[in-house]
């Protein structure tokens, strides 16, 4: 019996799967048109909402967004004006001398992100004490309003020595370390000194400068540390 002949023939398997590929590609760039067609109404409801939520203002102008147009973001003044490293440094060099002038012991640590003012503390708390001598709470604030006119994040820490203190106050030097921390900060705060700019931390004996093997080295451990940020 003879064999029908067929009518078309046969297509390669390879061309199926490559029609798929096409179909797909296809595919995938009409919706990358679709979302790269944006509506302006839309548009505008999202900068609204994102301004409400930052507490800014939006201005546009009558009949949505003119192409070309320039969106007016009226925005709130979260960030304190940028200061340059010079202007930090210059600050910080006068405080410096302020210090060494009330008769305080105080040095200028530089590092690349930051400076810090480390300040003795034997003329600056009463041993064992985390409450300042009332004779030198007007200097604080006058180093907390020379830092306040650059309006810089600064974080405060407290430093001691190797000596081991237990009372019923300060069961250890990192209590103590800390609190004396926080008493600067909260006259730091009390003269206006912006909250969102302060930190405080205690690092007890754990980060001496100097040899805790003698009473001058000791001295210089016992501190408070001023770190200004820089910009970067």
């Amino acid at each position: 019996m003879r064999k029908k002949k067929q009518e078309c023939k046969t297509f390669p398997a390879w061309l199926t799967s490559f029609g798929d590929l096409m179909s797909l590609l296809l595919t995938f760039f009409i919706l990358l048109y679709s979302m790269s067609t944006i509506s302006l109404d839309k548009f505008e409801q999202v900068i609204k909402g994102l301004s409400t939520a930052f507490g800014g203002e939006v201005i546009f102008q009558e009949g949505g967004i003119p192409e070309g147009t320039n969106i007016n973001m009226q925005m709130p003044k979260t960030y304190p004006k940028m200061r340059s490293r010079r202007e930090i440094e210059e600050q910080i060099a006068k405080i410096h001398e302020m210090l060494q002038k009330k008769g305080l012991n105080a040095e200028v640590a530089k590092y690349t992100t930051e400076i810090k003012i480390r300040i003795n503390t034997y003329k600056l708390f009463p041993p064992g004490s985390a409450k300042p001598y009332k004779s030198k709470i007007p200097t604080i604030r006058e180093m907390c309003n020379k830092l306040k006119a650059i309006s810089v994040p600064i974080r405060i820490e407290g430093y001691t020595d190797n000596i081991p203190i237990k009372t019923e106050k300060f069961p250890s030097n990192w209590e103590l370390s800390a609190t004396r921390a926080v008493a600067v900060l909260r006259i730091f705060k009390k003269e206006g000194y912006d909250s969102k700019l302060m930190s405080a931390a205690g690092f007890g004996p754990t980060h001496p400068i100097a040899s805790n093997n003698t009473p001058e080295g000791r001295e210089r451990n016992r501190r408070i540390e001023i770190a200004v940020e820089l910009p970067q």
